[in-house]
């Protein structure tokens, strides 16, 4: 028996942490078939389609409620997909670490926040025999800030959704122009905060011509989101429905990932795969995830360099698209499944 927390699987804001627990668990069962994995969630998850174990309650989830079902069940090991491993699990444990962006940009992050965020890490790398991370960059994070050895650290990078039919021609016409999008544009995913630096990223492409900038994701800076919102070329969108995205992706002249760090980086694979031109900040594991099929900037806050990266990106569009699209065939959720099973099998056998 494994058991294991499903609760970031049955959330109903899915971001980068929770597709990962979710794609991964939906199909880590058929990757370790010797392994009954128990599912358990503080809430269900009717769309995620998981066999969860519902244990409610409504604080203290992850270090009081489920360790006190783990005593009772004795699992022969404790996996979490997302960071936290409970102080009182018992017997053996594994979890993956997606980023330690709380360590390189702490200003970032509510001073109890950060320190729940260092406690749980701390903990995890002292309990687990082995600790899985998204990338080399987070492996090597980990061996800095918290000491661990590059013997207890195994990368298994995440899959890719496969993206669902393009919209037509004419479907992302009328999805643009109810968005307010009128002009060729570049397009920004992610939270609207200061580690995803929007504002170079806006400042580039005032530079670079004719393009507006668009960007798509939460905002949890509201404060950036009105100074983003007073360029004439910007179109802040807040969270979008999948609809919409699909459309600002077919709709977008280039796809800039200008974040300072990134665990993994999510959007650099979903525009590679939908044939967009991708121009990402050279830093963590950017590169490691569009190797030779993005264009990367060096210093994001030399927006001429950034604005040259850009027009460069949209002369170059069919090449890039082209070795985009064979990139992202390399990452399967699959994949992400067996890399994940074989770490189980070494643990227990």
């Amino acid at each position: 028996m494994v058991a294991v927390d499903a609760a970031p699987a049955a959330r109903q804001s899915i971001t980068g942490t929770e597709l990962y627990a979710l794609e991964l668990l939906r199909r880590l069962p058929a990757a370790a078939p010797w392994c009954d994995f128990v599912q358990y969630s503080s809430r269900p998850g009717p769309r995620s389609g998981l066999d969860l174990t519902v244990l409610p309650t409504r604080r203290l989830w992850a270090q009081v409620r489920l360790p006190i079902r783990l005593h009772r069940t004795r699992p022969e090991l404790f996996f979490s997909p997302a960071h936290v491993v409970p102080v009182l699990a018992p017997g053996p444990s594994l979890t993956v670490v997606h980023d330690l962006a709380f360590e390189r940009w702490p200003k970032a992050y509510p001073a109890r926040q950060r320190a729940y965020l260092q406690f749980t890490t701390r903990w995890a790398a002292r309990r687990c025999p082995l600790l899985i991370t998204v990338s080399k960059s987070t492996g090597r994070d980990l061996e800095l800030y918290y000491g661990v050895g590059p013997e207890r650290i195994v990368v298994v990078s995440p899959g890719l959704t496969p993206p669902p039919p393009p919209p037509s021609a004419a479907q992302v016409s009328d999805r643009l122009r109810r968005l307010g999008i009128e002009r060729p544009f570049a397009l920004q995913v992610g939270r609207v905060e200061a580690r995803k630096n929007q504002l170079s990223a806006l400042r580039a492409v005032e530079l670079a011509g004719e393009l507006d900038y668009v960007s798509a994701g939460a905002i949890e800076d509201s404060a950036l989101a009105q100074t983003l919102a007073r360029s004439p070329r910007a179109r802040i969108l807040g969270r979008t429905s999948p609809a919409d995205l699909e459309a600002l992706y077919a709709g977008a002249e280039v796809v800039l990932v200008a974040s300072l760090y990134e665990g993994f980086g999510f959007p650099v694979l979903e525009a590679m795969a939908r044939g967009v031109p991708v121009v990402a900040a050279d830093n963590s594991s950017l590169p490691e995830v569009g190797a030779d099929a993005a264009l990367y900037v060096g210093d994001t806050s030399d927006q001429r360099e950034f604005a040259t990266a850009i027009n460069r990106a949209r002369s170059e569009s069919p090449a890039l698209a082209e070795r985009g699209r064979l990139r992202a065939q390399a990452f399967s959720w699959e994949q992400t499944a067996a890399g994940v099973a074989e770490v189980v099998r070494r643990l227990i056998g």
